[in-house]
């Protein structure tokens, strides 16, 4: 912890628990995440700052915001690193901080944290679905390291200041790039487990018997949980469809096609 500081540890921590609870309070079209921010930094802002420069400061910080909210505490850490070294001085620069951070932390956490969890989450539920207890365990400790992870940012980039971002990029679009990858390879190798369907549509013709599913088994196994998460998937990219009516229509789908025998 840095000397002759103004700002103590337990000032970093009040503004961590805000942000870890508060930082999509009063979330709006118009500024988005702008009150969380200020929410967040009012503990640091009512101590370096006193009179006209503390509502100053209030409403310059009640601008528009949005970033992850996962990589948040780092550019709330490097923002009270520069206001406690400059004061009042460095609003301009705190301003360039957050424009320029904030559009780029939140793509990369954004993607990267909601990955993981979706990855992970899948795989939890997988547990879950055939009796494995691991499953709640594991979605436990994914939760609780996403949080451990997130708490300890606002320190770190306090100590490292703005030095913290420099040459950070390009470690982030690597760790980005190879989670994407991982994503996508461990989603692939859990359609055919998780989606369990089959046609059940079997074509008779006084002796013989023609079983669909057989045949479309020769031509790739699990061919139609394949088929049906690539029409979801394509559909998702259609203008006015929403997951949720996909939700709705995969149920009664699914139970029309398991009424007239097509699908089991």
């Amino acid at each position: 912890m840095k000397t002759n500081k103004i700002i103590t540890k337990q000032d970093l921590t009040k503004v961590n628990v805000r942000w870890l609870f508060g930082s999509q309070i009063c979330w709006n079209y118009e500024k988005m995440q702008a009150q969380g921010y200020l929410f967040s930094m009012i503990p640091i802002l009512t101590k370096l700052y006193k009179g006209e420069n503390l509502k100053e400061m209030l409403r310059y910080h009640n601008q528009f915001y949005n970033t992850s909210p996962h990589l948040g505490g780092l550019i709330l850490g490097a923002d009270i690193a520069m206001e406690e070294k400059e004061g009042y001085q460095a609003k301009e620069a705190v301003a360039a901080i957050k424009a320029g951070l904030m559009g780029s932390f939140g793509g990369i956490g954004d993607s990267l944290f909601i990955l993981v969890t979706t990855i992970l989450g899948s795989i939890a539920a997988y547990m879950g679905i055939n009796g494995n207890p691991f499953g709640i365990i594991l979605w436990t400790v994914v939760n609780l390291g996403i949080i451990g992870l997130r708490w300890g940012f606002i320190y770190m980039a306090y100590e490292k200041g703005t030095t913290l971002f420099s040459g950070m990029s390009k470690k982030l679009d690597a760790l980005t790039d190879a989670a994407t990858i991982l994503g996508v390879t461990v989603i692939g190798a859990l359609v055919p487990t998780v989606v369990r369907t089959k046609l059940l549509y079997v074509y008779k013709e006084q002796d013989v018997e023609i079983v669909l599913q057989s045949i479309l088994d020769q031509i790739m196994p699990s061919i139609v949980p394949v088929a049906i998460v690539a029409t979801i998937y394509v559909l998702l990219g259609k203008k006015g469809i929403t997951s949720t009516k996909i939700i709705i229509g995969v149920i009664v789908l699914s139970i029309v096609a398991f009424k007239f025998n097509i699908l089991g």
